[in-house]
């Protein structure tokens, strides 16, 4: 079987360090937050190139919390998209703000930035794309226009751990970023994670009162804060792979430039590579209408995919409180028809991207493996 994602593989390619890490934790009795997470906060704001990074519990927790440091709550509004998972809206509805949607590009998968201005009324505060399969939104023009009508930008890079735009680190690009480490993501804690970053001091000080219920210092509580706090043993997990992730990405980067190379005549459409843009492949993504009958041949030749995402979320029954109907979006809806993502990871061989390939062989004549 070809694993869509092989955690354990990853795990025991560092066995010795992780281990070594987690008694060090267990040695210090810092089981929340401590020396670990204050190390790794440091060290991923500088992987990012900025000021500053707070580390939470989920990059659900991080993006709430960075969108409540810019001041969104009841009555705004904030523009972001529909093909994406359903945390990012999720985290907005819980700011009291209402999600205004914006299609997406269908080369990219990223936030169309010709529809933005159209979506901004005098309720906008935000603008929130979405760096979605670890390819970056088209940034410059997104923050030109956040400029010129006052609003906050906030990136999603939960997928985007290691992305470039023009040469600059996802994540601080925007005013605020967020990541998660959910463990399949590029860099997966072992549970749940999130992190925040910026260079805005004052976004970072609340940020950080948030996480923990709300304290500026022990038992004074300045904010209505939150009991979003990173474990110290994930801290000192991520620590260790942070210092491999430059690797992992280029081994992702491999492993797709490999299937573009043997996807290219297959009549699938294969992940686009915009000019601006430094491509992690958090997932490998193709495109078919015949996705159905290509995941069930692949299932039977026991090759493991996923599909990112079915359903966009205008139309989840949750959020048909926001009024949109199908035909709204139509980039979104026919793109979560017929996206699948085929195995992704740092782990993965050449060799077993060719069987893929190889497998794909037998239902798309296009095909050819050498």
């Amino acid at each position: 079987m070809i694993a869509f994602v092989d955690l354990k593989a990853q795990y025991l390619s560092i066995k010795d360090e992780i281990n070594t890490a987690i008694f060090k934790v267990l040695d210090s009795t810092q089981f929340v937050l401590g020396n670990e997470v204050a190390a790794l906060e440091e060290e991923f704001a500088a992987h990012c190139h900025a000021d500053y990074s707070v580390a939470v519990n989920t990059g659900t927790s991080a993006l709430h919390l960075a969108l409540l440091a810019a001041g969104i709550g009841p009555g705004d509004e904030v523009i972001t998209v529909p093909f994406t998972f359903v945390a990012t809206v999720a985290a907005i509805d819980y700011t009291g703000a209402k999600t205004v949607f914006v299609d997406i590009d269908p080369v990219s998968y990223t936030i169309d930035v010709t529809k933005i201005e159209k979506a901004i009324t005098p309720k906008t505060k935000a603008i929130l794309p979405v760096h979605l399969y670890g390819q970056p939104a088209d940034m410059d023009p997104i923050v030109e226009i956040a400029r010129r009508h006052g609003l906050v930008v906030i990136e999603d890079a939960a997928q985007a751990h290691r992305a470039e735009y023009k040469g600059r680190r996802i994540g601080s690009i925007g005013d605020i970023g967020c990541f998660s480490f959910y463990p399949g993501k590029n860099l997966g804690a072992y549970g749940e994670g999130g992190i925040v970053v910026t260079s805005n001091p004052e976004y970072a000080q609340t940020i950080r009162m948030l996480r923990d219920w709300g304290q500026e210092r022990k038992y004074h509580h300045v904010l209505k804060g939150y009991n979003y706090r990173m474990d110290g043993i994930q801290g000192a997990i991520l620590r260790v792979k942070l210092r491999h992730l430059d690797a992992w990405t280029e081994a992702r980067r491999a492993h797709a430039a490999l299937y573009d190379q043997l996807l290219a005549d297959s009549g699938l459409t294969t992940p686009a590579v915009m000019p601006y843009s430094h491509h992690v492949y958090h997932v490998y993504a193709v495109r078919t209408p015949q996705r159905e009958k290509l995941q069930q041949h692949l299932h039977e030749q026991g090759i493991q995919t996923g599909i990112h995402y079915p359903i966009p979320v205008h139309l989840q029954p949750a959020y048909s409180d926001l009024g949109y109907k199908s035909g709204d979006f139509p980039h979104s809806e026919l793109a979560a028809r017929e996206v699948l993502s085929l195995p992704m990871y740092a782990e993965l061989t050449s060799v077993q991207v060719r069987t893929v390939a190889e497998t794909l062989q037998g239902i798309l004549p296009g095909v050819t493996v050498s």
